[in-house]
């Protein structure tokens, strides 16, 4: 068995989740509503207050799907619960992040402004040199910290770029003069 697959999701007070036919998961809780096909070939069922996936056979594809599919509703859950966010921080001299309504104004050297628009459901916060994206969508928030990250990454030299909070970037000794 899967070690991750075969966990039940423990269903917490206030959420609902809604199991339709072709494996359609719908949950709903205080923060929003989620809503994800999950693969048709894993039984999703909902007893007494958890979610259990089992799988149809022991082929090496059902068993990668049958962790996949426990975590991807777990995800929702916890999404729909609790939220997400990611941490980055902006570090370099004149490198400045501003926020202008629902945009992300970025000041990373070249030789204009990065603007980038919130996507729909997720929130960009701005505080000093932390930028940090919430949302109940754990795919939705990493791909959009991810896409802000990659406007300019950071460098090993001196560190200049953004970066997760929780990112280490290992550091290079520049070149040396001559003897």
């Amino acid at each position: 068995m899967s070690r991750i697959g075969r966990l039940p999701v423990v269903v917490p007070a206030g959420v609902t989740v809604e199991i339709k036919e072709n494996n359609d998961v719908i949950v709903k809780g205080p923060k929003g509503t989620l809503e994800k096909s999950l693969p048709a070939e894993m039984e999703i069922k909902l007893e007494d207050g958890q979610v259990i996936v089992t799988r149809p056979s022991d082929l090496k594809k059902m068993k990668a799907l049958h962790g996949l599919t426990r975590t991807l509703v777990s995800n929702m859950v916890v999404g729909v619960s609790e939220g997400y966010q990611k941490i980055l921080e902006v570090n370099g001299v004149g490198y400045k992040v501003a926020k202008q309504g629902k945009k992300l104004v970025l000041s990373l050297g070249y030789s204009h402004p990065v603007e980038m628009e919130d996507p729909e459901g997720l929130e960009s916060i701005v505080e000093g040199n932390k930028v940090t994206v919430k949302g109940i969508d754990k795919e939705k928030v990493g791909q959009y910290a991810a896409e802000i990250r990659d406007k300019r990454r950071p460098e090993p030299y001196k560190g200049k770029g953004i970066k997760y909070a929780d990112e280490v970037i290992r550091r290079k000794v520049g070149k040396t003069g001559k003897k």
